[in-house]
């Protein structure tokens, strides 16, 4: 590691989230105080928190990010130039952050084409808990249920486009999100009962054949989602 990272003036920790403790011991020896470290992982809170047990403290040139990019795929074979292109960059730096270390993570993101906002740690893990975390658990819950369905009815011998839309992110990397998922718990938790609710509410409008209800529901998440596109997806 010390071969890896002496005389580097930027570090970016791009490991799964749940290689991150073992990757700061690794680094402690051979931290630089000259040196911009960034990770870039999907949860923050258990990032700052190993950060803490490794150091007594959050070192004020770790500025923890997270670029809003990337697809189901992974490796090197999943490569792209223009990842970062006009795609949404988190950072949750901590309050003791050294300003002239957040301008130039700011400049790196910047420079590789990302929109950058700040956030807290609270902040971002709860957000994507909700945007990213829960639809991906959902993707993965379907695809588990039908696919033991499969084995005896042929059900994906006929599933179409909205079955390949709904279920694309289920052929993420199971390792990387078990890691995600245990890491931000806290917060999926709570979305997972909610979510549990809803689709209690669903079944007892078919139950009760509450066609209104049933329709102002699809009508009211059909406009939500639009007002979604029009809103936030310029980039």
């Amino acid at each position: 590691m010390a071969e890896a990272v002496t005389g580097a003036d930027c570090i970016v920790i791009a490991t799964p989230v749940g290689a991150m403790p073992v990757i700061f011991k690794q680094l402690a020896p051979c931290w630089s105080d000259e040196a911009l470290y960034m990770d870039a992982g999907s949860t923050k809170g258990n990032v700052v928190a190993a950060l803490q047990d490794v150091f007594g403290f959050i070192p004020t040139n770790f500025i923890p990010a997270h670029p809003i990019a990337g697809a189901e795929n992974s490796g090197v074979e999943a490569a792209l130039d223009d990842l970062f292109q006009n795609r949404r960059l988190i950072l949750t730096p901590a309050e003791q952050a050294d300003p002239d270390f957040l301008c130039v993570a700011q400049n790196f993101w910047q420079a590789i084409g990302s929109d950058v906002s700040l956030m807290s740690v609270e902040q971002h893990d709860a957000v994507l808990a909700a945007t990213s975390h829960l639809p991906h658990i959902l993707a993965f819950s379907l695809v588990d249920l039908l696919g033991k369905k499969d084995e005896t009815v042929d059900i994906f011998k006929y599933a179409a486009g909205g079955f390949k839309d709904f279920t694309r992110i289920a052929s993420s990397d199971p390792t990387m999100w078990l890691d995600i998922c245990m890491a931000n718990k806290a917060h999926i938790m709570p979305l997972i009962q909610e979510l549990c609710m809803e689709l209690q509410g669903i079944k007892q409008m078919l139950e009760q054949n509450q066609t209104k209800e049933l329709y102002d529901t699809f009508t009211y998440a059909r406009n939500a989602r639009q007002r979604f596109l029009d809103q936030y997806q310029k980039l």
